[in-house]
């Protein structure tokens, strides 16, 4: 790169002036235009060509979507776009923003654009943050470094101003508090207000709200929507979330394996997809709103290694529809035919026109469970929980511990779950799901109330043979399969280290072990490698074979597939799915994807402050909610339907979930719930003194349905303040 470059930031770019005079020059009224793209790192095995030719035009006041696969260059785009790569990466291509070449300049020049025309809002807004400084001061940073004469007053009300804009209280007070003081869906929100601060024309939202639930999802996506018609930016979306782009984006690129496979507008990727792996990413999403359960459609194999040049298609060793011809050469993006710049690069484009995605992949058949056929009353129970409590208590004080109050983690919870069924446990972060699987887990008699598993319970299970017998009834599958494998144990080592627990023999351990990989679908071979040599998916069905090693009863999965792309993720839950028909096995679920929860549940419990709030069938529940709460969380899950998105009626929640220690004496929702602000002074009055039972509907008595729910005034009319429709149309 010439030193003139570095030096001027009005340089042309050698390889865009290039671009130019092929023809390839952005559009005049684009704020970013990007070409050839390239991006490679040097590593131990070689140079990984991380992104390959990479082309987008992007205009004012309208939304990119990039969606695909980890590995497939999303992220590593973006930060080649803010300039942001370690210098030891190799860029290539034209980065032009308002028409001016951004490769190439040093750090210092694209200082000068990063926070001003150019800015990024971060996937965990923990780690951006400084922890060390308040929020103010980084918000007023962001202002100082791009207006040195602004006065440190302007300043701090232009601070405030951004808080309560992105919708945090009392912004004049917050902007003393420090990163950990705020939740995590309110940090992203800071994170948001630095990156708007100075009015950017072009924002880029890398997976801004992969960790947060999805009431705060909705309200993130929200501000975002805000910010931009504040700021009329044009805004990057980088997710793997298909119904978060589905209701934010005007167009979409779909990358594989570093390049862009199918771009188009979000209709023609949603509804006439040209690309076997779009069509794949498509089909393999659950769909809250699904009509009767199907199969999900998974994508088998792995993205390739790009230490090594693809010589044919990218997709062709997972795709169905490969040929021979597909090997040789690999294809370029060319135009749909009769579409209006839909691109997609594969051979066979023109004759997927009306193909359908479940006739391109195969889809197993749905799996039928002995017990399907057995009325829920007639089975048996294999986990019984009787208004169990966890109660923290909250001291102060060096010397002299005081108590100054109790956090009510789980306050009462009483259910039950029945042979070959599925119950579900969802709310938001800090409603005590976790710590309800915890004392699920805990056999402990001093419990504050009863745990009964297999028929055995948590008071009378003193001795260590009492334990094991229930411990052997009850297993656990993690979130994280790499954190929960041992990275030096091969595969042979973890699956025989519960069976020699169990006091097997050797031979019968082999035995049951090559059972085991069979079963969770995995090579028998491959049981001498280590973690680290399995894809994800597969090191999830490691874990999960290892919960089946004793022959459970009752396996609890935490978040089973929240680690995992969706292409993967559909895979688990299908063989999640056939192992429940085929071993009669119950679960019980925590999960924050609703959509997977609706899928794979039978029954499913809404949690909210410890409490259960609403409890019953899946279909009942999410076909008709009646606790504002579960209206509120189902409202708010986004669908990959771009026409239903912008129609749809979303509840938009006031604030994040209150503490635990400051739970009123009433309803515990009341303060965010949208029924409750439109209701009279009276029956508001009822809702705070009051704490309404969980109790089936009076007027369904006489053939009372599968569901129980908290609520005085289920039917109330709803905060029209807090209802968001988007009519994009």
């Amino acid at each position: 790169m010439s030193s003139d470059l570095t030096a001027s930031t009005d340089a042309v770019h050698p390889v865009a002036e290039r671009l130019h005079v092929a023809g390839l020059h952005a559009p005049t009224d684009a704020v970013l235009s990007v070409r050839d793209l390239n991006v490679r790192f040097n590593t131990e095995n070689g140079v990984v060509h991380a992104v390959r030719g990479i082309d987008f035009d992007l205009l004012p006041g309208k939304t990119l979507g990039i969606v695909g696969e980890s590995g497939s260059g999303k992220s590593v785009t973006s930060m080649a776009v803010m300039g942001l790569l370690p210098t030891t990466a190799q860029v290539t291509g034209s980065v032009r923003l308002l028409g001016q070449e951004l490769l190439g300049l040093s750090d210092k020049a694209m200082c000068r654009h990063r926070g001003k025309e150019l800015a990024m809002v971060f996937q965990d807004p923990l780690s951006s943050l400084t922890p060390v400084y308040t929020v103010g001061s980084q918000i007023i940073e962001a202002l100082t470094v791009h207006n040195p004469g602004m006065s440190t007053q302007a300043k701090t009300a232009r601070a405030a101003e951004l808080l309560a804009m992105v919708g945090i209280a009392s912004p004049q007070a917050r902007l003393k508090s420090f990163p950990h003081e705020f939740s995590g869906g309110m940090r992203q929100r800071v994170m948001i207000a630095i990156a708007i601060a100075n009015n950017p024309r072009v924002l880029i939202a890398d997976e801004p709200t992969t960790a947060l639930d999805v009431t705060i999802q909705a309200q993130v996506l929200e501000v975002l929507h805000k910010a931009q018609e504040e700021t009329g930016a044009a805004v990057v979306m980088i997710t793997h979330d298909l119904g978060v782009v589905a209701g934010m984006a005007d167009d979409i690129m779909v990358m594989y394996a570093g390049k862009p496979v199918e771009n188009g507008t979000v209709d023609d990727i949603y509804y006439r997809p040209r690309m076997p792996y779009t069509m794949g990413l498509l089909g393999a999403v659950p769909r809250v709103d699904a009509a009767e359960k199907t199969s999900l459609v998974p994508i088998d194999g792995i993205p390739p290694n790009l230490v090594h040049t693809p010589t044919g298609c990218s997709f062709a060793p997972r795709c169905p529809l490969a040929s021979d011809a597909c090997l040789h050469g690999e294809p370029a993006l060319r135009p749909v035919p009769g579409s209006d710049g839909h691109k997609a690069a594969c051979i066979k484009t023109d004759s997927l026109g009306d193909v359908d995605v479940r006739e391109v992949f195969a889809a197993p058949p749905v799996p039928v469970s002995r017990f399907d056929a057995i009325p829920r009353d007639e089975r048996k129970t294999v986990l019984e929980l009787r208004d169990v409590r966890k109660h923290f208590p909250l001291l102060k004080g060096a010397l002299i511990k005081r108590r100054i109050g109790t956090v009510k983690a789980v306050d009462g919870l009483s259910f039950d779950i029945r042979e070959g069924e599925c119950f579900s446990i969802v709310g938001e972060s800090g409603c005590g799901k976790t710590t309800t699987l915890l004392e699920i887990m805990e056999f402990h008699k001093d419990q504050d109330g009863e745990v009964v598993i297999g028929g055995l319970s948590n008071k009378s299970a003193v001795d260590s043979n009492a334990k094991a017998a229930m411990r052997r009834q009850l297993q656990m599958v993690f979130q994280d399969p790499t954190g929960a494998l041992d990275p030096r144990f091969t595969v042979y080592e973890v699956l025989a280290e519960p069976l020699e627990n169990a006091g097997m023999s050797k031979p019968a351990i082999r035995t049951r072990i090559m059972e085991l990989m069979k079963l969770v679908g995995l090579q028998p071979d491959h049981v001498n490698r280590f973690p680290n040599q399995f894809s994800g998916g597969q090191r999830q069905r490691i874990g999960i074979a290892r919960a089946l090693a004793v022959n459970p009863k009752l396996v609890v999965l935490d978040e089973p597939v929240s680690a995992l792309d969706v292409s993967v993720q559909a895979g688990v839950i299908n063989l999640l799915d056939e192992l429940r028909a085929e071993l009669g096995l119950s679960y019980l679920m925590v999960a924050h994807d609703l959509s997977v929860v609706r899928h794979i549940s039978n029954r499913v419990a809404v949690m909210y402050l410890g409490k259960i709030v609403e409890i019953g069938d899946v279909d009942a529940i999410f076909d008709n909610p009646r606790h504002p709460y579960t209206r509120a969380l189902l409202s708010a899950i986004p669908i990959p339907d771009p026409r239903l998105e912008r129609s749809r009626e979303r509840i938009i929640l006031d604030g994040d979930l209150p503490s635990p220690l400051d739970a009123p004496a009433g309803c515990n929702f009341a303060s965010r719930c949208p029924v409750f602000a439109a209701l009279p002074a009276d029956r508001q009055e009822k809702c705070l003194t009051l704490e309404p039972p969980l109790e089936s509907e009076a007027s369904l008595a006489a053939d009372p349905p599968d569901q129980q729910f908290a609520c005085f005034f289920p039917d109330g009319p709803l905060d029209a303040d807090l209802l968001v429709v988007h009519q994009t149309d």
